[in-house]
């Protein structure tokens, strides 16, 4: 089966999950947690596979609008306060979730985790229209979701 593709016991027994968090990794070695929505979720996974990077966590906002928040925050208690959360996503700084989710959470989700976006740069159009621009643009930023230093505010 594909990454993306689902057993059929899921559409049986299983529900439609809001919010999913992550599974391969140890809340107490987290020093980062990527947010993300849609197939760019495999890539950070693959990223975080291929790198070994165990400190890094990924979870799935699977439901936008409305967002369930405090599904959001439940998950989020699991970690250690102060670590910062990234909002990953393939759209240009001026389009997708980034800004919706910015005006819900500001600086700080739930008063514990400073909160932060990896985008690409502004633009008037969704895509490069090259493949080759494109893949290179998603690795770019897929290695700053993991590699790009967060500094902690000391108030936010």
């Amino acid at each position: 089966l594909p990454a993306a593709a689902s057993p059929l016991e899921d559409f049986v027994g299983g529900g439609f999950q809001r919010v999913i968090p992550d599974a391969g990794s140890d809340p107490e070695a987290v020093e980062r947690i990527l947010l993300c929505s849609g197939k760019l979720y495999y890539d950070l996974v693959k990223e975080r596979e291929e790198s070994q990077r165990g400190d890094v966590a990924i979870i799935r906002l699977e439901q936008l609008y409305p967002l369930r928040q405090e599904l959001l925050t439940d998950i989020l208690s699991r970690y250690r306060e102060k670590t910062p959360v990234l909002w990953v996503q393939e759209e240009p700084e001026n389009m997708g979730a980034w800004r919706y989710l910015r005006c819900l959470f500001g600086v700080a989700i739930a008063g514990r985790h400073p909160f932060y976006g990896v985008t690409r740069p502004e633009s008037a159009s969704p895509a490069t229209g090259s493949g080759a621009s494109h893949r290179y643009e998603q690795e770019r930023l897929v290695r700053k979701a993991f590699d790009a230093y967060y500094a902690v505010p000391d108030v936010y």
